[in-house]
């Protein structure tokens, strides 16, 4: 893991800022969603990207009654006959 030598103090409320510079290397927006993990000690985050819930692709994504799903998942279920 690389280090940046910088360091922020939460507030009252639990909230950090990443620094602007940070945003802009990693390509992280205003209103972009992040993911959280914990690994054993460590707090990782992680810009959201959502994925097809069947093959796990991130491209050209659509929503579907609320669940993700790429062009070629949706192509094969809408060949599936019921």
């Amino acid at each position: 893991m690389k280090t940046t030598g910088i360091v922020r103090q939460m507030d009252s409320l639990g909230r950090i800022v990443l620094p602007i510079e940070l945003r802009r290397t990693l390509d992280i927006a205003q209103k972009d969603s992040l993911e959280i993990y914990v690994e054993g000690n460590q707090i990782i985050l992680k810009k959201y990207e959502p994925t097809c819930i069947f093959c796990e692709n991130s491209r050209d994504i659509v929503s579907f009654k609320g669940k993700n799903v790429c062009p070629a998942c949706l192509k094969e279920l809408k060949g599936i006959k019921g």
